[in-house]
This record gives C-alpha cells, sequence and structure tokens, in this order.
C-alpha cells in the first residue's frame, strides 16, 4: 500500500487506495456496457464478434493503463460509440469497403492524430473549430446512433411509401428493447451506478425466458483474437479513395477524446493553468501532454488488435465523483478489463434487442449538446442543425460533417464574416467540397 501511495501520489492528491478502488470500480461498472456492444455493432461489419470481444477487452485495457501509469489520470479509454457505428454501418455497409480496409483507416487517422499530439498541435487544432460545429457534431451522432437503435430494436422498420415505419409493438423482442430502456433512464435517475450495463444484463436475462435466446454458459477461456489481430489493410485504405473516411475518423477523435479528457480532468481538479497568450485549451502540463499521447497511441493500438477508434471515456467521470484523482483509478479499470476477457459466453448472448436500449440512451445523452447552440446567430446555429439533421437522414456522420463545415464557411463568406473563420475551417471545408465534386455521393 505504502509503495502504490508513493507511485500514484495519492497522499499529495487527498485520496487513499481505497477511495481509488472504489473509483476504479465505478467507473468499470458505468462504462462495461461497451464489451457487449461494440461486437454487437462491428458484428454487422461482417467481423466476428468473439475477436471484437477479446479486441476491445485488450485495447480497453491496454489504454487505460497506460493513462494510469503514464500519466496518471484516473481516466479510461475504450472504442468509443460513434465512430464503431460509422465503421459498421457508413463505411462497410453503406460505402462497401472491407472492414480490413476501415482498420487501415483507423490506423491511419490514429498516425496523424498521434503525429498531431507529438507536435503539440492537437489543442491549437481543436481550438480553431467552432464550438457550435463540435457540438453538432456531437448531437449528430447521438441522432445516428438512436437510428440505428431503434431499427435493432425492432421499433423502426423500412417502409416503401415512407422510407421508415413503425415496426411490430407485439413482438416480444421489441418489448423487451422498451422495457430494458425505461430500466436504464430510471436507474440513471436514481443515480443507480452501471445503470446501463444493469438494462443490458436484464434484458438478455429475460430474453432466455421469451426471447428464445439459449444460454451457453457464463465464464471460460477468452476466444482467439487471430480473425481481427493485424487484418488492418493500410494499402487497400491509402489506395481506395477513403481519404474522406479517414478525415471524419480523424475529426471526431479529435473532438471527442480531447474534450473528454479536458472535461473529465477539470473536474478531477487536474487541468493545468493556461498561461497568457497560450491557446483557451491549450493543455501546458506534463501530465495532460502524457494522457494525450495516451489516448492517441490507444487508436493505433485498436486498429492492430482489431476495433474501432479508442477513446477516452466520458463515464471516467462517475469514478472522478467517487473520488478517483490518480492512476491507480485507471489501472483498476484496465484490470477488470482484463478479467472480463474470461466472460466471452456472455457476451456472445447479449442479442443486439438488448444493446439497442443502451445506444437509444447514450443517443440522448449527446443530443443535449444542442442546448450549448448560439441560437441568436444563424451562421453559428444553422451550419450545426445541419450536421446533426444531416448524419441520420443521410445515413453517414461524414455527411453530416461535411455539410456543417461547408454551410459554415459559406454563410461566413456571404455575411462578410470571412475573417472571423480559422483557416483549418477553410481547408476541412474545401477537402469536403472537392470530395463531393470528384467523388459525388458515398
Amino acid at each position: 500500500m505504502g509503495m502504490l501511495s508513493r507511485f500514484f501520489g495519492l497522499q499529495a492528491a487527498g485520496t487513499t487506495v481505497r477511495t481509488e478502488v472504489v473509483a476504479g470500480v465505478t467507473t468499470f461498472l458505468t462504462m462495461a456496457y461497451i464489451i457487449f456492444v461494440n461486437p454487437s455493432i462491428l458484428s454487422e461489419a461482417g467481423m466476428p464478434a468473439s475477436s471484437v470481444f477479446v479486441a476491445t477487452c485488450l485495447v480497453a485495457a491496454l489504454a487505460t493503463i497506460i493513462m494510469g501509469l503514464l500519466a496518471n489520470y484516473p481516466v479510461a479509454c475504450a472504442p468509443g460509440m460513434g465512430l464503431n457505428a460509422y465503421f459498421a454501418f457508413a463505411v462497410v455497409q453503406g460505402m462497401g469497403y472491407k472492414w480490413e480496409t476501415a482498420l487501415g483507416a483507423v490506423f491511419i487517422s490514429g498516425c496523424l492524430f498521434l503525429l498531431l499530439t507529438l507536435v503539440g498541435l492537437r489543442s491549437a487544432l481543436i481550438t480553431a473549430i467552432p464550438t457550435s460545429i463540435r457540438s453538432g457534431i456531437t448531437a449528430g451522432i447521438g441522432l445516428f446512433l438512436g437510428i440505428i437503435a431503434l431499427k435493432s430494436a425492432g421499433i423502426v422498420v423500412a417502409n416503401p411509401a415512407t422510407l421508415v415505419g413503425l415496426g411490430n409493438l407485439h413482438q416480444p423482442t421489441v418489448l423487451l428493447s422498451i422495457l430494458g430502456f425505461l430500466a436504464i433512464v430510471a436507474l440513471d435517475a436514481l443515480k443507480i451506478r452501471g445503470a446501463i450495463l444493469i438494462g443490458i444484463l436484464l434484458v438478455t436475462a429475460l430474453s432466455f425466458a421469451v426471447g428464445g435466446n439459449t444460454f451457453h454458459g457464463l465464464v471460460s477461456m477468452p476466444p482467439s483474437i487471430a480473425p481481427t489481430f493485424l487484418k488492418l489493410d493500410i494499402a487497400g485504405a491509402l489506395s481506395g479513395g477513403i481519404w474522406h473516411v479517414v478525415l471524419v475518423f480523424f475529426l471526431v477523435e479529435l473532438f471527442d477524446a480531447t474534450g473528454t479528457l479536458m472535461g473529465v480532468a477539470q473536474r478531477a481538479g487536474l487541468m493545468p493553468r493556461v498561461p497568457a497568450g497560450a491557446g483557451r485549451d491549450a493543455p501546458t502540463d506534463r501530465r495532460m501532454r502524457r494522457a494525450l499521447f495516451a489516448d492517441s497511441a490507444a487508436i493505433v493500438a485498436g486498429s492492430v488488435l482489431g476495433t474501432s477508434s479508442t477513446t477516452a471515456y466520458v463515464e471516467s467521470a462517475a469514478g472522478v465523483q467517487a473520488g478517483g484523482r490518480t492512476g491507480l483509478t485507471a489501472v483498476v479499470v484496465a484490470l477488470l478489463f482484463l478479467a472480463a476477457l474470461f466472460f466471452s459466453p456472455l457476451a456472445g448472448a447479449v442479442p443486439a434487442y438488448a444493446t439497442a436500449p443502451a445506444l437509444l440512451y447514450v443517443a440522448c445523452l449527446m443530443l443535449r449538446d444542442i442546448g450549448e447552440l448560439p441560437w441568436h446567430d444563424a451562421t453559428e446555429s444553422v451550419p450545426a442543425i445541419l450536421t446533426v439533421v444531416a448524419m441520420p437522414f443521410t445515413y453517414s456522420i461524414a455527411n453530416g460533417i461535411a455539410f456543417g463545415f461547408i454551410s459554415y464557411a459559406a454563410l461566413k463568406l456571404l455575411t462578410g464574416r470571412a475573417r472571423t473563420v480559422a483557416p483549418a475551417v477553410w481547408v476541412i471545408a474545401a477537402i469536403f467540397l472537392l470530395r463531393y465534386a470528384y467523388l459525388g455521393a458515398g
């Protein structure tokens, strides 16, 4: 205990080993749903769910333990929600790329992300992107997750006359999804830790009785990761005209990971002071720079193991609320992810309609960012709303981001406020314009 206290600086942080362990368990319970949801989503891209389950646990453990040991931050990492849906439903199913090529695109975006972090430009770039567009991207991904969740639950179905319609609400699986969603929301409102995980397990348990599911055991040795390990096709990603996909991965990783990391650090009282003249979000502290490096390297590691982009998890705030202040909290989370490797039969028994309520609730939480838009300024709010509505209605996060950046630049130009637009916005808008001009839809 004394060695742990000295290594992580527990006394200086005003915490104890017991507090850090409790905080780690709390964080794990709030984000453990990803070990069920991620394989479910990526299996829609043709990836073997059992191998994705192993990759999810391994990359979450690896990234989180690096965060804890290198940066001494109480922040956990895992494959990000939204990006896994974009990977499976937009890049693979929508654009027709193989999942190996999509992994190659994740690897390239991760390398760019890591390079940007190492040269110190990451925070400078994120401050150049308008806050309204950032809010629009988060909310748009929320709506995108929402329509995927409703489809997986059977609540929304295809309709030849109206494109979409209401599913059969008499089906047991649909009713179980609705029950799971209400349970998750109620439990979370009552401040019960692990509400999302409890909801998933509740629906899964009921599925054996009324959903026709089959129980194959609870504990076993981990499945093989061979079907996804080192299967990324970097050459295919470089030569397949997939650079707009890389750009989307890169931008969402930039907003999601950096924003989450700094937000949790701020809540824990770990955010460094920003000297006069520095960027608004510029991280100057050595621990923060190491934390940025840890979550950047995790993206590359995830693509090698066989999963979509990894990011810092906002659920880490639950552990901070429980008293977590050092990397020991993160180490505890990492160890629990490694222990989860032995529960693969349970993960394989979780049906899509059991994870759909979790997706839908995450979607609801992500939509809260709409409230932060400057509604009095149409040149800010309209591009953000175009971003939000384009993602679900074109079934593409890429199109939503493109519509947002292009309309933002155009409206600022037409209203004589071009000088207020950062150069990075013009560059990103131009890239998307060229993509539509030469590649068209897709």
